[in-house]
């Protein structure tokens, strides 16, 4: 009598075993410094002997903490919003491209990525100097009888970091829009609708996902950004990463720098999660589409 068959077992369910080495790792290396960085944070004084929220509410009464956090969520939705407006023709030529024109694009996205972020920055600077290319293309031309002071202002960080975190952009872009079928706009166009319609009624509701992730990645790089903004922008312009370091490594006030890493910390997570909502409230949307 032949002896039953054993059905294998589910191949697609692992035990939690396999996750513990990443989870202890995890927990080293993220969760215990952020706790660690908490506890110093409900100390009033700088030396970490007087329990209180004194700290938090420093910083949330004080006029001057306040504009710096809000000139560095203004700088990442300034930089997000340049990367998209440039980054959304660079992924739909990609779309549209043949096939050795696609091996370009991917290469010069993936090309500002093996560079350090240093030289990068440093090659803006030389950009946007009083003697840079810029300047002096345009003194040649004739167009301009003194330099343009472009180095050190916010439309020039904000150019400098949009050139940076551009990748990040433009790669989730691609994914989405090589995702959307053809097909779709060739219908569109069979129903009497132009190009332009064709594209805000079809294309950029079907692209939505890659918008926001494209979004949320280059918003939480570019606020914080900490080189590119003290090289760009300078001691003229303060933002909450040099705003902490100050704090830390100058004044040596511990506590406080650590209650504006939690307070910076709770704003990123705040937007990132608003732009999980909106990528979920697309996905849903491109589902019922």
């Amino acid at each position: 009598m032949k002896s039953a068959a054993i059905a294998p077992g589910d191949v697609t369910r692992y035990g939690l075993g396999l996750a513990a080495p990443l989870a202890l790792v995890f927990a080293v290396f993220f969760i215990a410094p952020l706790a660690q960085l908490f506890y110093l944070s409900l100390h009033n004084d700088a030396v970490a002997t007087v329990w209180g929220l004194g700290q938090y509410v420093k910083f949330l009464t004080d006029p001057f903490s306040l504009s710096v956090l809000g000139a560095t969520l203004l700088l990442g939705a300034e930089v997000t919003l340049l990367c998209l407006v440039l980054g959304y023709p660079i992924a739909w030529l990609h779309q549209r491209a043949g096939h050795w024109l696609q091996t370009v694009i991917i290469l010069i996205v993936l090309l500002p990525l093996l560079t350090s972020v240093v030289v990068r920055t440093f090659a803006w600077i030389v950009i946007l100097g009083r003697q840079g290319i810029i300047n002096s293309t345009l003194q040649s031309l004739g167009l301009i009888s003194t330099p343009l002071r472009m180095l050190y202002t916010q439309g020039g960080l904000v150019v400098a970091l949009a050139q940076v975190q551009m990748p990040l952009m433009v790669l989730p872009l691609i994914t989405a829009i090589g995702r959307i079928d053809t097909n779709l706009a060739d219908a569109s166009a069979s129903l009497g609708a132009g190009h332009w319609r064709t594209f805000f009624r079809v294309i950029l509701p079907l692209s939505m996902p890659g918008i926001i992730a494209g979004c949320t990645l280059t918003y939480a790089a570019a606020i914080t950004a900490f080189i590119t903004q003290s090289l760009v922008g300078g001691g003229q312009m303060l933002f909450m990463p040099m705003y902490l370091y100050q704090q830390a490594s100058t004044l040596q006030n511990w506590p406080f720098a650590a209650a504006i890493s939690i307070i910076f910390l709770v704003a990123v997570l705040a937007i990132v999660a608003l732009f999980s909502t909106l990528g979920r409230r697309a996905r849903i949307n491109g589902d019922a589409t």
